[in-house]
């Protein structure tokens, strides 16, 4: 696969994976695009990467960010759950425009499934687009993120504030997994010859309960971080606190308790296999990301 004649192009450029795909990419010399709704890039001194606006609700926004005619396409949904309408539009448009290969991120608690919500829907768009020979693609289903912990203000300010860790995952273990890896998966699936087809679940390296989570954040930090165990009405009232709207803070809460009763606990050998590194552990990223938790900034 060649990418003389288009850039990679990264929407929700600017969030978690994304930004570290294009510090990826800012390593190369492969052109790439950054889509937001501020259309800013977190590479500013890069000169293979430029920013565009994009906004999935608002059409208008998708012809300047396919202008350039994108030989691989990294898809974020919008924070909603119906997000294969906007996104299949989009795929549909971009397939006009001869966009070939598209790389999904989704979710390990999503199947790829053409009655599902979210991801799960347009993960079996693109895999039935890629069985008809219309696309290539890829669907990367990582487990919960590593950085959440260290990122979202709640845990953040529960950790600092109370020394808690919330959820309603009791003592379900998770396979808990680095933003860097993921982005490393994405950046190789992207980039390589050949076409992936296929979906990846992407896994950290050992399974941890939010239990084992508090007890190494207790470690690093030097003093008593906890696991407080919330029912699932409690995690769903938390989530919707937060601003999250109600059937999305519904969904989440669920996805808890799956956890509890041991939906991620398991663990494989792809991101070693697609990266040609061991996936990063749980207290590298505490170690790294401290200070965060010791301050209520």
């Amino acid at each position: 696969m060649s990418f003389n004649a288009g850039p990679v192009l990264l929407l929700g450029g600017t969030g978690k994976v994304a930004r570290s795909i294009a510090a990826l990419l800012a390593k190369s010399d492969i052109p790439t695009i950054q889509a937001s709704r501020s259309g800013a890039t977190t590479e500013p001194d890069a000169t293979n990467i430029s920013g565009v606006a994009f906004d999935w609700h608002d059409e208008t926004t998708y012809a300047k960010a396919l202008a350039a005619t994108p030989r691989a396409v990294f898809l974020v949904a919008p924070p909603i759950l119906d997000s294969f309408s906007p996104m299949s539009a989009f795929i549909n448009i971009a397939q006009e425009k001869g966009v070939r290969r598209f790389v999904l991120l989704s979710s390990s608690a999503l199947e790829a499934d053409e009655e599902g919500v979210a991801m799960g829907k347009v993960h079996a768009y693109l895999k039935a687009l890629g069985d008809k020979g219309q696309v290539e693609w890829a669907a990367l289903r990582p487990t919960w993120f590593q950085e959440n912990l260290a990122e979202h203000r709640a845990h953040v300010m529960s950790i600092w504030g109370e020394g808690k860790v919330y959820s309603a995952t009791g003592e379900g273990r998770i396979p808990w997994v680095a933003v860097e890896d993921i982005a490393a998966s994405a950046f190789q699936l992207m980039t390589q010859e050949a076409a992936p087809n296929a979906e990846f679940l992407i896994l950290g390296p050992e399974l941890l309960s939010y239990g084992d989570i508090a007890a190494i954040i207790s470690d690093v930090l030097g003093r008593k971080v906890v696991h407080h165990q919330q029912t699932p009405r409690e995690r769903k009232d938390m989530f919707a606190m937060a601003g999250m709207p109600d059937g999305y803070a519904d969904m989440m809460a669920a996805l808890d308790v799956q956890i509890l009763h041991g939906s991620e606990e398991r663990t494989n050998d792809v991101v070693l296999k697609l990266t040609g590194r061991e996936p990063r552990r749980f207290r590298v990223m505490a170690e790294q990301r401290k200070e965060v938790w010791l301050s209520d900034a």
